[in-house]
Protein backbone atom coordinates (compact mmCIF):
# COMPACT_ATOMS: atom_id res chain seq x y z
CA UNK A 1 0.00 0.00 0.00
CA UNK A 2 1.30 3.45 -0.90
CA UNK A 3 0.14 7.05 -0.89
CA UNK A 4 1.13 9.43 -3.67
CA UNK A 5 0.67 13.19 -3.89
CA UNK A 6 2.48 13.66 -7.20
CA UNK A 7 0.92 14.29 -10.60
CA UNK A 8 1.99 11.86 -13.30
CA UNK A 9 4.58 13.49 -15.62
CA UNK A 10 2.44 13.20 -18.76
CA UNK A 11 -0.50 15.08 -17.26
CA UNK A 12 1.83 17.57 -15.58
CA UNK A 13 2.96 18.59 -19.05
CA UNK A 14 -0.66 19.33 -19.90
CA UNK A 15 -1.06 21.35 -16.71
CA UNK A 16 2.07 23.34 -17.54
CA UNK A 17 0.61 24.13 -20.97
CA UNK A 18 -2.74 25.13 -19.41
CA UNK A 19 -1.02 27.38 -16.87
CA UNK A 20 0.95 29.24 -19.53
CA UNK A 21 -2.03 29.40 -21.91
CA UNK A 22 -4.31 30.88 -19.24
CA UNK A 23 -1.68 33.39 -18.12
CA UNK A 24 -0.63 34.57 -21.59
CA UNK A 25 -3.79 34.22 -23.68
CA UNK A 26 -6.87 34.16 -21.43
CA UNK A 27 -6.24 36.36 -18.38
CA UNK A 28 -5.80 39.49 -20.56
CA UNK A 29 -9.34 38.95 -21.91
CA UNK A 30 -10.72 40.15 -18.57
CA UNK A 31 -9.84 43.71 -19.54
CA UNK A 32 -11.44 43.76 -23.00
CA UNK A 33 -14.46 41.39 -22.83
CA UNK A 34 -17.56 42.36 -20.86
CA UNK A 35 -18.93 38.83 -20.43
CA UNK A 36 -17.61 35.63 -22.05
CA UNK A 37 -21.14 34.16 -22.18
CA UNK A 38 -22.41 36.90 -24.48
CA UNK A 39 -22.29 34.96 -27.76
CA UNK A 40 -23.68 37.94 -29.70
CA UNK A 41 -20.66 40.10 -28.90
CA UNK A 42 -18.39 40.11 -31.95
CA UNK A 43 -15.29 41.12 -30.00
CA UNK A 44 -15.91 38.18 -27.68
CA UNK A 45 -16.23 35.76 -30.60
CA UNK A 46 -13.18 37.14 -32.42
CA UNK A 47 -10.98 36.65 -29.36
CA UNK A 48 -12.41 33.52 -27.71
CA UNK A 49 -13.25 31.20 -30.62
CA UNK A 50 -9.62 30.81 -31.81
CA UNK A 51 -8.58 29.98 -28.25
CA UNK A 52 -11.35 27.38 -27.98
CA UNK A 53 -10.04 25.82 -31.21
CA UNK A 54 -6.57 25.50 -29.67
CA UNK A 55 -8.02 23.82 -26.57
CA UNK A 56 -10.02 21.39 -28.72
CA UNK A 57 -6.96 20.58 -30.78
CA UNK A 58 -5.09 19.89 -27.55
CA UNK A 59 -7.97 17.55 -26.53
CA UNK A 60 -8.62 19.50 -23.35
CA UNK A 61 -12.16 20.57 -24.28
CA UNK A 62 -15.04 19.85 -21.85
CA UNK A 63 -12.88 17.87 -19.46
CA UNK A 64 -15.78 17.53 -17.01
CA UNK A 65 -17.45 15.12 -19.43
CA UNK A 66 -16.89 11.42 -19.79
CA UNK A 67 -15.68 9.93 -23.05
CA UNK A 68 -19.25 8.87 -23.90
CA UNK A 69 -20.24 12.55 -24.11
CA UNK A 70 -17.28 13.76 -26.10
CA UNK A 71 -14.98 14.65 -23.22
CA UNK A 72 -11.61 13.08 -22.37
CA UNK A 73 -12.99 11.26 -19.31
CA UNK A 74 -10.28 12.61 -17.03
CA UNK A 75 -12.25 12.32 -13.80
CA UNK A 76 -12.52 14.75 -10.91
CA UNK A 77 -8.92 14.73 -9.65
CA UNK A 78 -7.48 15.80 -12.99
CA UNK A 79 -10.33 18.25 -13.40
CA UNK A 80 -9.51 19.73 -9.98
CA UNK A 81 -5.87 20.19 -10.96
CA UNK A 82 -6.97 21.95 -14.14
CA UNK A 83 -9.61 24.09 -12.45
CA UNK A 84 -7.21 25.45 -9.87
CA UNK A 85 -5.60 27.09 -12.90
CA UNK A 86 -8.74 27.90 -14.92
CA UNK A 87 -10.42 29.53 -11.93
CA UNK A 88 -7.97 32.44 -12.09
CA UNK A 89 -9.90 33.91 -15.02
CA UNK A 90 -13.61 34.39 -15.62
CA UNK A 91 -13.10 33.56 -19.29
CA UNK A 92 -11.00 30.42 -18.87
CA UNK A 93 -13.83 27.93 -18.18
CA UNK A 94 -15.69 28.90 -21.36
CA UNK A 95 -12.47 28.73 -23.39
CA UNK A 96 -12.09 25.17 -22.10
CA UNK A 97 -15.79 24.29 -22.47
CA UNK A 98 -16.51 23.66 -18.78
CA UNK A 99 -18.33 26.83 -17.71
CA UNK A 100 -21.21 27.09 -15.26
CA UNK A 101 -24.16 26.83 -15.44
CA UNK A 102 -23.81 25.12 -18.84
CA UNK A 103 -21.69 22.27 -17.48
CA UNK A 104 -24.33 21.32 -14.89
CA UNK A 105 -27.23 21.75 -17.28
CA UNK A 106 -25.44 19.61 -19.84
CA UNK A 107 -24.92 16.94 -17.21
CA UNK A 108 -28.61 16.63 -16.36
CA UNK A 109 -29.69 16.63 -20.00
CA UNK A 110 -27.13 13.90 -20.62
CA UNK A 111 -28.56 11.85 -17.73
CA UNK A 112 -32.29 12.53 -18.12
CA UNK A 113 -32.83 14.00 -21.58
CA UNK A 114 -34.45 12.25 -24.51
CA UNK A 115 -32.56 11.69 -27.75
CA UNK A 116 -34.42 14.65 -29.26
CA UNK A 117 -33.55 16.89 -26.29
CA UNK A 118 -29.90 15.90 -26.53
CA UNK A 119 -29.78 16.66 -30.23
CA UNK A 120 -31.59 20.00 -29.94
CA UNK A 121 -30.09 21.31 -26.68
CA UNK A 122 -27.15 19.24 -25.42
CA UNK A 123 -25.16 18.99 -28.63
CA UNK A 124 -24.96 22.76 -29.33
CA UNK A 125 -24.51 23.46 -25.59
CA UNK A 126 -21.41 21.25 -25.41
CA UNK A 127 -20.04 22.97 -28.50
CA UNK A 128 -20.65 26.42 -26.91
CA UNK A 129 -22.82 27.37 -29.86
CA UNK A 130 -25.46 28.34 -27.26
CA UNK A 131 -25.51 29.01 -23.52
CA UNK A 132 -28.10 28.11 -20.89
CA UNK A 133 -29.63 29.17 -17.58
CA UNK A 134 -30.53 27.27 -14.40
CA UNK A 135 -33.73 28.77 -13.00
CA UNK A 136 -34.49 27.24 -9.61
CA UNK A 137 -34.49 29.61 -6.61
CA UNK A 138 -37.48 31.83 -5.85
CA UNK A 139 -37.74 35.28 -4.24
CA UNK A 140 -40.06 34.16 -1.42
CA UNK A 141 -38.21 30.96 -0.52
CA UNK A 142 -34.62 31.10 -1.70
CA UNK A 143 -33.25 27.64 -2.43
CA UNK A 144 -35.71 25.63 -0.30
CA UNK A 145 -37.69 23.58 -2.85
CA UNK A 146 -40.35 22.71 -0.28
CA UNK A 147 -41.73 26.27 -0.45
CA UNK A 148 -41.51 26.85 -4.21
CA UNK A 149 -44.70 28.18 -5.77
CA UNK A 150 -43.86 28.37 -9.48
CA UNK A 151 -46.33 25.95 -11.06
CA UNK A 152 -46.45 23.78 -14.17
CA UNK A 153 -49.88 22.55 -15.24
CA UNK A 154 -50.37 20.07 -18.07
CA UNK A 155 -53.04 21.45 -20.39
CA UNK A 156 -53.57 19.19 -23.36
CA UNK A 157 -50.21 18.62 -24.99
CA UNK A 158 -48.54 21.61 -23.32
CA UNK A 159 -47.12 22.51 -19.94
CA UNK A 160 -48.18 25.97 -18.75
CA UNK A 161 -45.72 27.54 -16.33
CA UNK A 162 -46.50 30.46 -14.00
CA UNK A 163 -44.46 31.98 -11.20
CA UNK A 164 -41.32 33.90 -10.36
CA UNK A 165 -37.69 32.85 -10.14
CA UNK A 166 -34.82 34.70 -8.53
CA UNK A 167 -31.10 34.88 -9.34
CA UNK A 168 -31.36 32.77 -12.49
CA UNK A 169 -27.78 32.72 -13.71
CA UNK A 170 -27.03 33.73 -17.30
CA UNK A 171 -30.70 34.18 -18.26
CA UNK A 172 -30.02 37.31 -20.32
CA UNK A 173 -27.72 35.36 -22.65
CA UNK A 174 -29.40 31.94 -22.55
CA UNK A 175 -31.02 30.13 -25.46
CA UNK A 176 -32.89 27.90 -23.02
CA UNK A 177 -33.63 27.72 -19.30
CA UNK A 178 -33.83 24.68 -17.06
CA UNK A 179 -36.77 25.46 -14.78
CA UNK A 180 -37.96 23.70 -11.61
CA UNK A 181 -41.72 24.00 -11.05
CA UNK A 182 -44.48 22.40 -8.97
CA UNK A 183 -46.34 19.93 -11.16
CA UNK A 184 -47.66 17.56 -8.46
CA UNK A 185 -49.03 19.90 -5.73
CA UNK A 186 -50.56 17.09 -3.68
CA UNK A 187 -47.47 14.88 -3.55
CA UNK A 188 -44.94 14.65 -0.72
CA UNK A 189 -42.57 17.66 -0.49
CA UNK A 190 -39.72 16.18 -2.54
CA UNK A 191 -42.01 14.70 -5.20
CA UNK A 192 -44.02 17.86 -5.93
CA UNK A 193 -41.72 19.30 -8.62
CA UNK A 194 -40.63 18.51 -12.14
CA UNK A 195 -37.79 19.91 -14.25
CA UNK A 196 -38.45 21.50 -17.62
CA UNK A 197 -36.51 22.82 -20.61
CA UNK A 198 -37.91 26.24 -21.56
CA UNK A 199 -36.67 27.93 -24.77
CA UNK A 200 -35.71 31.49 -23.82
CA UNK A 201 -37.77 33.04 -26.63
CA UNK A 202 -41.00 31.42 -25.43
CA UNK A 203 -43.75 34.06 -24.94
CA UNK A 204 -44.23 34.83 -21.26
CA UNK A 205 -40.58 34.45 -20.19
CA UNK A 206 -40.13 37.96 -18.83
CA UNK A 207 -36.91 39.17 -17.22
CA UNK A 208 -37.94 41.79 -14.66
CA UNK A 209 -34.35 42.85 -14.03
CA UNK A 210 -30.78 41.54 -14.00
CA UNK A 211 -29.07 41.69 -10.64
CA UNK A 212 -25.36 42.30 -10.09
CA UNK A 213 -23.24 41.32 -7.08
CA UNK A 214 -20.63 44.02 -7.72
CA UNK A 215 -21.06 47.77 -7.99
CA UNK A 216 -20.51 48.98 -11.53
CA UNK A 217 -20.48 45.50 -13.03
CA UNK A 218 -23.04 44.09 -15.42
CA UNK A 219 -25.86 42.14 -13.82
CA UNK A 220 -26.32 38.58 -15.08
CA UNK A 221 -28.52 37.00 -12.37
CA UNK A 222 -32.10 37.46 -13.50
CA UNK A 223 -35.34 38.03 -11.65
CA UNK A 224 -37.78 36.27 -13.99
CA UNK A 225 -41.56 36.18 -14.15
CA UNK A 226 -43.06 33.23 -16.03
CA UNK A 227 -46.52 34.23 -17.25
CA UNK A 228 -48.53 31.50 -18.98
CA UNK A 229 -45.38 30.10 -20.54
CA UNK A 230 -46.39 27.24 -22.82
CA UNK A 231 -43.91 24.51 -23.74
CA UNK A 232 -44.46 21.12 -25.42
CA UNK A 233 -45.34 18.17 -23.22
CA UNK A 234 -42.05 16.44 -24.10
CA UNK A 235 -39.93 19.29 -22.66
CA UNK A 236 -39.88 17.69 -19.22
CA UNK A 237 -36.51 16.39 -17.94
CA UNK A 238 -36.89 13.01 -16.30
CA UNK A 239 -40.25 11.96 -14.91
CA UNK A 240 -43.04 13.91 -13.24
CA UNK A 241 -42.12 14.74 -9.67
CA UNK A 242 -38.46 13.88 -10.25
CA UNK A 243 -37.02 17.42 -10.17
CA UNK A 244 -35.31 17.08 -6.80
CA UNK A 245 -33.40 14.02 -7.97
CA UNK A 246 -32.51 15.75 -11.25
CA UNK A 247 -31.31 18.85 -9.38
CA UNK A 248 -29.09 16.84 -7.05
CA UNK A 249 -27.42 15.24 -10.07
CA UNK A 250 -26.20 18.64 -11.22
CA UNK A 251 -25.66 20.24 -7.81
CA UNK A 252 -23.27 17.56 -6.53
CA UNK A 253 -20.92 18.17 -9.42
CA UNK A 254 -21.54 21.91 -9.36
CA UNK A 255 -20.49 22.22 -5.72
CA UNK A 256 -17.18 20.43 -6.20
CA UNK A 257 -16.47 22.37 -9.41
CA UNK A 258 -17.17 25.68 -7.65
CA UNK A 259 -14.66 24.63 -5.01
CA UNK A 260 -12.06 23.77 -7.64
CA UNK A 261 -12.31 27.19 -9.24
CA UNK A 262 -12.40 28.88 -5.83
CA UNK A 263 -9.07 27.24 -5.04
CA UNK A 264 -7.60 29.21 -7.95
CA UNK A 265 -8.93 32.47 -6.51
CA UNK A 266 -7.52 31.66 -3.05
CA UNK A 267 -4.09 30.90 -4.51
CA UNK A 268 -4.16 34.08 -6.59
CA UNK A 269 -4.99 36.22 -3.54
CA UNK A 270 -2.26 34.46 -1.54
CA UNK A 271 0.37 35.02 -4.24
CA UNK A 272 -0.53 38.70 -4.48
CA UNK A 273 -0.34 38.99 -0.70
CA UNK A 274 3.14 37.51 -0.61
CA UNK A 275 4.36 39.80 -3.39
CA UNK A 276 2.94 42.82 -1.55
CA UNK A 277 4.58 42.18 1.79
CA UNK A 278 7.95 41.60 0.13
CA UNK A 279 7.63 44.86 -1.82
CA UNK A 280 6.30 47.34 0.73
CA UNK A 281 8.23 49.03 3.55
CA UNK A 282 6.91 50.96 6.53
CA UNK A 283 8.40 52.04 9.82
CA UNK A 284 11.87 51.14 8.59
CA UNK A 285 11.26 47.52 7.57
CA UNK A 286 9.43 45.39 5.05
CA UNK A 287 5.89 44.30 5.80
CA UNK A 288 7.20 40.74 5.46
CA UNK A 289 9.42 41.26 8.52
CA UNK A 290 6.58 42.24 10.83
CA UNK A 291 5.34 39.42 13.05
CA UNK A 292 1.62 40.20 12.69
CA UNK A 293 2.03 40.12 8.91
CA UNK A 294 3.90 36.83 9.16
CA UNK A 295 1.00 35.45 11.19
CA UNK A 296 -1.38 36.39 8.33
CA UNK A 297 0.86 34.66 5.79
CA UNK A 298 1.15 31.52 7.93
CA UNK A 299 -2.59 31.31 8.68
CA UNK A 300 -3.44 31.83 5.02
CA UNK A 301 -1.05 29.14 3.79
CA UNK A 302 -2.33 26.59 6.32
CA UNK A 303 -6.00 27.26 5.49
CA UNK A 304 -5.27 27.15 1.75
CA UNK A 305 -3.41 23.84 1.93
CA UNK A 306 -6.01 22.23 4.18
CA UNK A 307 -8.73 23.28 1.73
CA UNK A 308 -6.76 21.96 -1.25
CA UNK A 309 -6.09 18.57 0.34
CA UNK A 310 -9.74 18.13 1.35
CA UNK A 311 -10.78 19.14 -2.16
CA UNK A 312 -8.45 16.70 -3.90
CA UNK A 313 -9.41 13.89 -1.52
CA UNK A 314 -13.10 14.52 -2.28
CA UNK A 315 -12.39 14.53 -6.01
CA UNK A 316 -10.55 11.21 -5.59
CA UNK A 317 -13.54 9.72 -3.75
CA UNK A 318 -15.90 10.82 -6.53
CA UNK A 319 -13.65 9.12 -9.08
CA UNK A 320 -13.52 6.01 -6.89
CA UNK A 321 -17.27 5.65 -6.34
CA UNK A 322 -18.57 7.37 -9.48
CA UNK A 323 -21.58 8.40 -7.42
CA UNK A 324 -22.02 11.88 -5.90
CA UNK A 325 -24.43 10.57 -3.28
CA UNK A 326 -21.78 8.24 -1.84
CA UNK A 327 -19.53 11.28 -1.36
CA UNK A 328 -22.29 13.54 -0.07
CA UNK A 329 -20.61 14.07 3.29
CA UNK A 330 -17.29 15.11 1.76
CA UNK A 331 -18.90 17.43 -0.80
CA UNK A 332 -20.84 19.09 2.03
CA UNK A 333 -17.58 19.62 3.94
CA UNK A 334 -15.96 21.21 0.90
CA UNK A 335 -18.98 23.48 0.43
CA UNK A 336 -18.68 24.60 4.07
CA UNK A 337 -14.95 25.29 4.00
CA UNK A 338 -14.80 26.98 0.58
CA UNK A 339 -16.34 30.42 1.34
CA UNK A 340 -14.53 30.73 4.67
CA UNK A 341 -11.09 30.16 3.17
CA UNK A 342 -11.69 32.57 0.29
CA UNK A 343 -13.06 35.20 2.68
CA UNK A 344 -10.12 34.86 5.08
CA UNK A 345 -7.30 34.84 2.54
CA UNK A 346 -8.79 37.55 0.29
CA UNK A 347 -9.61 39.66 3.36
CA UNK A 348 -6.03 39.50 4.62
CA UNK A 349 -4.69 40.32 1.16
CA UNK A 350 -7.05 43.30 1.02
CA UNK A 351 -5.80 44.64 4.36
CA UNK A 352 -2.14 44.21 3.46
CA UNK A 353 -2.67 46.23 0.28
CA UNK A 354 -4.15 49.11 2.27
CA UNK A 355 -6.38 51.60 0.46
CA UNK A 356 -5.37 50.08 -2.87
CA UNK A 357 -6.65 46.71 -1.68
CA UNK A 358 -10.18 47.91 -1.00
CA UNK A 359 -10.43 49.74 -4.31
CA UNK A 360 -11.85 48.39 -7.57
CA UNK A 361 -8.30 48.45 -8.96
CA UNK A 362 -7.60 45.19 -7.12
CA UNK A 363 -9.74 42.00 -7.00
CA UNK A 364 -9.93 41.51 -3.24
CA UNK A 365 -13.22 43.31 -2.45
CA UNK A 366 -14.88 41.34 -5.26
CA UNK A 367 -13.43 38.11 -3.87
CA UNK A 368 -14.75 38.89 -0.38
CA UNK A 369 -18.25 39.53 -1.79
CA UNK A 370 -17.94 36.35 -3.86
CA UNK A 371 -17.21 34.42 -0.67
CA UNK A 372 -20.66 35.34 0.62
CA UNK A 373 -22.21 34.28 -2.67
CA UNK A 374 -20.42 30.93 -2.39
CA UNK A 375 -21.81 30.56 1.14
CA UNK A 376 -25.34 30.83 -0.29
CA UNK A 377 -25.09 29.35 -3.79
CA UNK A 378 -25.95 25.66 -4.31
CA UNK A 379 -27.50 25.59 -0.84
CA UNK A 380 -26.49 27.71 2.19
CA UNK A 381 -23.55 26.70 4.35
CA UNK A 382 -25.80 26.09 7.34
CA UNK A 383 -27.78 23.42 5.46
CA UNK A 384 -24.58 21.66 4.47
CA UNK A 385 -23.41 21.67 8.09
CA UNK A 386 -26.60 19.83 9.03
CA UNK A 387 -26.05 17.37 6.17
CA UNK A 388 -22.44 16.82 7.21
CA UNK A 389 -23.30 16.23 10.87
CA UNK A 390 -26.06 13.74 9.99
CA UNK A 391 -23.78 11.85 7.62
CA UNK A 392 -20.98 11.71 10.19
CA UNK A 393 -23.24 10.49 12.99
CA UNK A 394 -24.48 7.60 10.86
CA UNK A 395 -21.07 6.04 11.36
CA UNK A 396 -21.40 6.04 15.15
CA UNK A 397 -23.55 4.37 17.80
CA UNK A 398 -24.65 5.54 21.23
CA UNK A 399 -24.30 3.53 24.42
CA UNK A 400 -26.95 2.33 26.86
CA UNK A 401 -24.39 2.23 29.65
CA UNK A 402 -24.56 4.81 32.44
CA UNK A 403 -21.00 5.98 31.70
CA UNK A 404 -19.29 6.62 28.31
CA UNK A 405 -17.45 3.79 26.55
CA UNK A 406 -14.11 5.50 27.20
CA UNK A 407 -14.78 6.17 30.88
CA UNK A 408 -11.42 5.69 32.57
CA UNK A 409 -12.55 4.03 35.82
CA UNK A 410 -14.76 1.55 33.99
CA UNK A 411 -11.99 0.63 31.57
CA UNK A 412 -9.41 0.33 34.37
CA UNK A 413 -11.65 -2.23 36.03
CA UNK A 414 -11.88 -4.18 32.78
CA UNK A 415 -8.11 -4.04 32.35
CA UNK A 416 -7.50 -5.40 35.85
CA UNK A 417 -9.82 -8.32 35.18
CA UNK A 418 -8.03 -9.02 31.91
CA UNK A 419 -4.46 -8.79 33.21
CA UNK A 420 -5.00 -9.30 36.96
CA UNK A 421 -3.05 -12.53 37.19
CA UNK A 422 -0.07 -11.06 35.31
CA UNK A 423 0.53 -7.80 37.16
CA UNK A 424 1.66 -6.96 40.67
CA UNK A 425 -1.01 -5.51 42.97
CA UNK A 426 -0.93 -1.73 43.61
CA UNK A 427 -1.69 0.12 46.80
CA UNK A 428 -5.18 0.79 45.47
CA UNK A 429 -5.81 -2.93 45.08
CA UNK A 430 -4.72 -3.92 48.61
Amino acid sequence: MSWDFETDPEFQEELNWVDNFVREEIEPLEYVIENPSDLKNETRNTLIKPLQAQVQERKLWACHLGANLGGPGYGQVKLALMNEILGRSGSAPIVFGCQAPDSGNGEIIAHYGTDEQKERYLKPLLANEIVSCFSMTEPQGGSDPKVFTTSAELVGDEWVINGEKWFSSNAKYADFLVVMAVSEPDATPYQRMSMFIVPADTPGVNIIRNVSMHEGREGTHAYIRYEDVRIPKDHILGGRGQAFEVAQTRLGGGRIHHAMRTMAQVKMAFDMMCERVLSRETQGERLADKQMVQEKIADSWIEMEQFRLLLLRTAWLIDKHNDYMKVRKDIAAIKIVMPTVLHNVAGRALLLHGALGISTEMPFARQVIDSYFLAMGDGPTEVHKITLAKQILRGYEGTDDLFPTRHRLKNREKALKKFGSLIAPTDDDI
